[in-house]
């Protein structure tokens, strides 16, 4: 996952928005989101190379999303796989506590995990071991710190605000669209993140287009005051073109699990 935009309590109806890339070797085996067996509480595509994911929600209202945190140097020890941290985040039946998160955080290649509960989100950095809360309004992730401005986290901010300030109901495929947009700033507007002026060219774009590496899925997450859950997957291939949709609605219970006294400061 490289990048996701989240919208908390800036529509009349859906007070959590959620729009989120995966980018991925195109050979990378991976299954489409499901409900996974046999418990079919988490909701989220699947890494089956390494078992674990990128984005999911539970039907508790739970919520995660990891990118990797873009370095020059990455350490050639083996190190466990960022995609189980969602799978922790998820399946505990409570929220995932920072002080394990700093523990463990050199367990895994840098990543900032994005987890909570509704409209009460948090962002965990791993380089440097802090969490915070979002706050109300617009916030992008992507391969730095929580709400840098690159020129795509800036474009597909600005561009989610302006979706939702539109008179008129908020259309699903509006949304994708945002997901897909490839455009790449000039070089003089790009990052210098250590990966060389290629790689930073290619990874420019909210959408990336590459045969080899590029954007695998756009997931959107939308949930209304009355808690019922749309998660939607598209899914491409290489070239760009879409492979196919799931959508799925579910509505939370009416009592949700307790946020965690760890996160009681925050």
């Amino acid at each position: 996952m490289c990048i996701l935009f989240v919208a908390l309590n800036t529509h009349p109806q859906y007070p959590l928005i959620i729009c989120a890339n995966r980018d991925e070797f195109h050979h990378r085996p991976t299954a489409p989101a499901q409900f996974w067996p046999p418990e079919e509480n988490i909701l989220a595509g699947k890494d089956l190379q390494a078992g674990g994911t990128w984005f999911g929600v539970n039907k508790q209202g739970q919520i995660a999303g990891v990118t990797n945190l873009r370095v020059a140097q990455k350490s050639q020890e083996p190190m466990r796989s960022r995609g189980e941290l969602i799978i922790k985040a998820l399946s505990s039946g409570s929220l995932i506590c920072p002080n394990w998160l700093e523990e463990h955080a050199e367990d895994y290649q840098p990543f900032n995990l994005v987890f909570g509960q509704g409209t009460n989100l948090y962002c965990f950095n791993s380089l440097k071991r802090n969490t915070v809360k979002l706050t109300a309004g617009f916030h992008a992730i992507s391969n730095g710190a929580l709400d840098d401005i690159w020129p795509k986290m800036a474009k597909g901010q600005r561009s989610l605000e302006a979706l939702i300030q539109q008179a008129g109901p908020l259309e699903l495929e509006s949304l994708i669209q945002l997901m897909q947009d490839d455009s790449r700033p000039q070089d003089n507007e790009l990052p210098d993140t250590g990966v060389g002026l290629e790689w930073e060219r290619r990874l420019a774009a909210i959408y990336i287009r590459h045969p080899d590496y590029g954007t695998r899925s756009t997931s959107i997450l939308l949930q209304n005051a009355q808690g019922e859950v749309q998660f939607t997957e598209v899914r491409y291939d290489g070239k760009g073109r879409r492979l196919g949709q799931q959508d799925f609605h579910f509505t939370l219970p009416p009592q949700l699990p307790k946020e965690p006294d760890c996160l009681a400061h925050f």
